[in-house]
């Protein structure tokens, strides 16, 4: 088109570039279509195979403190009134909300020097937990409840703990995008350690049952329970050997 001398182009071809333009944006790097390959790889990276360990770790206390629980206490007479009261003992998790703020900043002078903040309060909880779980195995319930309560509840404190460290820890072990498989990771781990808790466990105290011998047998269970306390040493392992994430 000539306007006074002047050569101008065509009004269309300014609108096809812009509706071109806006029809291919530009796609940022992280939206952009991941070989399947490079995605099951994360399940293979470190940080995913701790939260595995620390998921089995985080899921053993549970059923000990409550199924299994309830189920030895039921095979040594104990009545189901009692049991249900203890029960009780659960809520640990339910408010662990109140203590988590402390969990998350304050720190443990001599852990928190030597590990770490995450990793000196998972190392704190883990073994409380361990001590809590020695102790219900060294406390019979039929020559007394009291001292297996506070040993339950000590488990349950320490548990419930934990999984506000591991909580933190998991989050700062790996950027955004990776975070659903670190979740995954925990997961498994999590119900692996429930089935070893609640069949697992059974299973020890039946191969450590005194043959013939009838009725409740503590020794069995004495065994079962100090098992269940070594099988903490995946998570305390997990700990020790880990670097301490950085915070995000």
């Amino acid at each position: 088109m000539h306007i006074g001398g002047i050569i101008s182009s065509p009004p269309h071809r300014s609108y096809m570039s812009l509706s071109s333009a806006a029809q291919s944006p530009s796609i940022p790097d992280e939206e952009r279509k991941v070989p399947w390959r490079d995605t099951l790889r994360v399940y293979l990276e470190p940080a995913t195979l701790r939260m595995l360990a620390l998921g089995f770790s985080a899921g053993l206390p549970l059923l000990l403190v409550l199924g299994t629980l309830s189920f030895r206490l039921r095979e040594a007479g104990i009545d189901r009134t009692t049991i249900g009261y203890l029960s009780w003992v659960g809520l640990a998790y339910a408010f662990k909300w109140v203590w988590a703020p402390l969990v998350d900043r304050l720190p443990l002078p001599p852990l928190t020097t030597l590990l770490g903040r995450r990793r000196g309060w998972l190392v704190l909880s883990q073994g409380i937990v361990v001590a809590g779980l020695i102790g219900m195995a060294l406390n019979d319930p039929r020559a007394g409840l009291h001292p297996l309560i506070w040993c339950a509840l000590l488990v349950a404190f320490g548990s419930a703990t934990q999984d506000i460290a591991l909580d933190a820890f998991r989050i700062e072990s790996a950027e955004t995008r990776k975070q659903a498989a670190l979740a995954a990771a925990y997961q498994t781990g999590y119900r692996l350690a429930m089935i070893w808790a609640g069949a697992g466990v059974l299973w020890v105290a039946a191969w450590a049952e005194v043959s013939g011998a009838g009725g409740y047998q503590n020794a069995a269970w004495r065994t079962a329970y100090l098992v269940m306390a070594a099988s903490m040493a995946v998570g305390v392992l997990t700990v020790l050997l880990s670097p301490e994430p950085v915070r995000r």
